[in-house]
């Protein structure tokens, strides 16, 4: 029996993911690869299985077989929480933010602050101050312009929310970001200003995931394209070499995946893709 040997210098890998529901298979040996500081961008019709794709590599579902390595080693999430642990943050298109929260209040959700000492642990005291203080530097470091740190989520434009929730991701991914169609709804300004914060993200040295319907989108800033279809990963390609009509096609079944350049990183491949 042959043992698998995830390939070196990806930050994320999953080899062979299969998820069933009763007679509808939504993944059917899914592969998948995420090198280190790059924007891979996910893309497929509707049907095709990426979000079942992304609920196994954020811990929201247990595949019945498949194997998904962080930085090289085997993990097995078994609910959100672990793969937030293993620095996998996530934002979903739907439920962001918490929009009676302020933006510091937001962006430490879930993990407050507490005070020093005594008042920390006994009174369970929380440190306000350092946690805005903190919260303005990492939206300072980010680039994102707002006018107070304390406004209320609800009080921002859809660009400057999602601007929100992407920080606060950045902010306690230690390795991986994964995005659920965040220009989804947004105006061509604010696309463009979510698009540019999530370069600077990359730049910071995350690797960041792209799930989106925008072929726009994902040709201004993805490093590579996942094509995914019928459950499995299709093809992987680079905007450079392919184009936005090609991956359509590939989506669609109108062209097969063997008649564009793939690149793959597991494999070294720069010849067409072999399924």
């Amino acid at each position: 029996m042959t043992t698998f040997e995830p390939s070196t210098g990806l930050v994320m890998q999953a080899v062979g993911l299969t998820k069933r529901y009763g007679h509808v298979v939504a993944l059917d040996g899914a592969d998948f690869e995420l090198a280190k500081g790059e924007i891979l961008a996910v893309v497929g019709d509707n049907g095709a299985g990426k979000s079942s794709l992304i609920k196994v590599l954020t811990g929201a579902t247990i595949p019945d077989s498949g194997s998904v390595f962080v930085d090289g080693k085997p993990v097995h999430f078994k609910n959100p929480l672990s793969a937030r642990l293993a620095g996998i943050e996530t934002v979903y298109q739907e439920l962001a933010v918490a929009t009676q929260l302020n933006i510091a209040q937001n962006l430490f959700l879930g993990r407050e602050l507490r005070k020093p000492g005594l008042r920390g642990r006994i009174l369970r005291q929380l440190d306000k101050s350092g946690m805005r203080q903190q919260a303005a530097d990492h939206m300072k470091n980010l680039g994102i312009r707002i006018q107070s740190i304390n406004q209320k989520v609800e009080t921002l434009s859809g660009g400057q929310r999602q601007a929100v929730a992407v920080a606060r991701a950045a902010a306690w991914g230690k390795r991986v970001v994964i995005l659920d169609e965040p220009t989804a709804a947004l105006g061509v300004r604010e696309t463009n200003q979510v698009l540019n914060l999530i370069t600077r993200v990359r730049d910071q040295g995350l690797s960041v995931v792209l799930i989106s319907h925008s072929m726009p989108d994902v040709f201004q800033i993805a490093d590579r394209i996942h094509i995914h279809r019928l459950g499995r990963r299709a093809v992987v390609v680079s905007p450079k070499t392919t184009s936005m009509s090609d991956v359509v096609a590939v989506m669609t079944g109108a062209l097969p995946p063997d008649k564009v350049q793939s690149s793959l990183i597991a494999t070294g491949a720069t010849s067409p893709a072999s399924h």
